[in-house]
C-alpha cells in the first residue's frame, strides 16, 4: 500500500469504529478497530465482496467458538483446535481472505467462555469495524482504478522508452539500468493489479447500459499492458543476447533506428487513445510494413551468416513482437474511436478480451 487515499480512509474507518463502539458501550473497542483495518479494500466491489464473505465466515466462526466455549471454556488447546477448524472451513468456502479477521472473532468469543452476551458483543464489534470500513470506502474518495490506470500508463511508458532508447547505445550505467529496469517491472505489475480491479468491477457489478463500452475499454487496457510486457521483453533480449553478438556500429544504428520508430509509434497510439492526436488509420499499416522490412533486412544479413547473427535474430524477434502488439493496440484504438461496434459485436469483444493473455 502506497501513501494515498486508502491510508487516510483506513485511519478514518478506525476512528469511526472506535467512536461507534464507545457510543454503544461495546468493549473492547480494539476489536472493531482491527476489523476496520482488515476490511479496507482497494475497490468498491472488493469491499462489498469482503463484507459479505466476512459476514458469513464470522457467523460460522462465532457460532463454533460459542459452542466450543460452552464445553471447554477458554482452554488454550480448545482455542487452537477451533482456529484450525475455522481455517479449514474458510478454505473450503473459498474465502481465504477472511481467515485473519474471522480468527480474531473466534479468539475474542472463546475468551468470553460460555457467556453468550459477551460472545454476541464481540461478534458485533467485528461487524461494526467491517461496516465502517465499507461505508468509508464508498463515501470518501471511492476507489477509481480506471482513472489511476490511465494516469499511470504514460508514467510507465516514459520509464520504458528511456530504457529502450539507451539500451542499444549502452549509455546508461549498468547499476542504474538494472535499478530502473526493476522499477519498470514493478510499475507494470502495479498496472496489472489495477487492471484486475477494473475487470472485477465491470464483470461483477455490471452498472447500467455503459457496461459494453467499459468492456471495450478493458480490451484496450489489457492490450496496453501486453504491449508494455513485450517492450520489457525487448530489454531482456538486448541484455541477454545483443552485446554478446559483438555488433558493429552499423548494426547498432540499424537496431537503434528501428527501436526509435517503435517507441514513437507506441507513444502516438497512447496519445491517440486519449484523443489528443488526429486519427490516422494508415499509420498502423505503415508501421507493420516497416516492421516486416526490418525482419526481411535482418534475414538477408543472416543468409550472409555474419558472426553473432543468431543472437541478433533473437533480439530482432522480440522487437518484431513488440511492434506487432503496438499495431494491434493501434487497431483497437481506431475501432474504439470510430464507435463502429454495436450490440451485435458483444461476443467478438468478449472473445478478444479473453484472447489477450498477460504474463
Amino acid at each position: 500500500m502506497v501513501f494515498g487515499a486508502r491510508v487516510w480512509k483506513t485511519g478514518i474507518a478506525v476512528t469511526l469504529a472506535l467512536y461507534i463502539s464507545a457510543w454503544l458501550n461495546f468493549t473492547p473497542p480494539v476489536i472493531a478497530a482491527v476489523a476496520a483495518i482488515f476490511a479496507m479494500q482497494p475497490s468498491i466491489y472488493r469491499s462489498w465482496r469482503y463484507f459479505l464473505e466476512q459476514l458469513q465466515t464470522n457467523i460460522v466462526g462465532a457460532a463454533l467458538a460459542l459452542f466450543a466455549g460452552m464445553f471447554f471454556s477458554n482452554n488454550v488447546i480448545a482455542i487452537g483446535i477451533i482456529c484450525i477448524l475455522v481455517i479449514i472451513i474458510c478454505l473450503r468456502m473459498g474465502m481465504e481472505e477472511t481467515i485473519g479477521l474471522t480468527l480474531v472473532t473466534v479468539v475474542a468469543v472463546m475468551e468470553a467462555s460460555a457467556e453468550w452476551q459477551f460472545a454476541v458483543n464481540r461478534f458485533l464489534l467485528s461487524l461494526i469495524g467491517i461496516g465502517c470500513a465499507f461505508l468509508i470506502n464508498v463515501l470518501f474518495f471511492p476507489p477509481k482504478p480506471k482513472a489511476q490506470f490511465a494516469a499511470q500508463i504514460h508514467t510507465v511508458f516514459n520509464k520504458m522508452s528511456l530504457l529502450l532508447r539507451t539500451v542499444i547505445s549502452d549509455e546508461m550505467k549498468e547499476n542504474v539500468f538494472r535499478t530502473e529496469k526493476e522499477g519498470l517491472l514493478k510499475t507494470i505489475q502495479a498496472l496489472a493489479d489495477k487492471y484486475k480491479l477494473m475487470e472485477e468491477e465491470v464483470k461483477k457489478l455490471k452498472r447500467g447500459g455503459g457496461v459494453f463500452s467499459q468492456k471495450r475499454q478493458l480490451v484496450i487496457f489489457k492490450q496496453m499492458l501486453r504491449t508494455l510486457y513485450k517492450g520489457a521483453e525487448v530489454l531482456d533480449a538486448v541484455e541477454e543476447h545483443y552485446f554478446q553478438a559483438a555488433p558493429s556500429d552499423k548494426t547498432d544504428a540499424f537496431f537503434d533506428e528501428q527501436l526509435e520508430k517503435l517507441i514513437k509509434f507506441h507513444e502516438h497510439t497512447l496519445l491517440k487513445f486519449e484523443d489528443k492526436l488526429k486519427a490516422d488509420s494508415s499509420e498502423g499499416l505503415e508501421m507493420e510494413a516497416e516492421n516486416e522490412r526490418f525482419m526481411v533486412t535482418l534475414i538477408e544479413k543472416y543468409n550472409e551468416r555474419p558472426q553473432g547473427m543468431l543472437r541478433l535474430s533473437v533480439v530482432a524477434a522480440a522487437m518484431y513482437d513488440y511492434g506487432h502488439q503496438i499495431a494491434r493496440l493501434d487497431k483497437l484504438v481506431d475501432h474504439y474511436h470510430r464507435g463502429d461496434a454495436d450490440d451485435k459485436d458483444k461476443e467478438p469483444i468478449e472473445a478478444l478480451l479473453k484472447s489477450i493473455r498477460l504474463k
